[in-house]
């Protein structure tokens, strides 16, 4: 399953979280520092087609902490 295929990649929501714990993910699974993932991102907005699509695909396809997917919980297939 999709999915199943996702949490098996390892990347998760970081636990160092501002808004959805993306930058924080990203910063602990390459090691960069969370303050220079979130600037990229920041600067990423200024691209708005770019920037927040991006953004959002990767927030309701990222596992949080639990394991727990947006999207899979929004289809009602999906841990609470």
């Amino acid at each position: 399953m999709v999915f199943d295929s996702i949490r098996r990649a390892g990347f998760r929501r970081g636990p160092a979280r501002l808004l959805a714990g993306i930058c924080g993910g990203i910063a602990a699974k390459t090691g960069i520092n969370v303050w220079i993932v979130r600037l990229v991102t920041l600067l990423l907005f200024a691209l708005p087609v770019l920037g927040w699509g991006v953004y959002a695909v990767v927030w309701i396809l990222t596992p949080n902490q639990s394991g727990s997917i947006p999207l899979e919980r929004w289809l009602g297939r999906g841990r609470r």
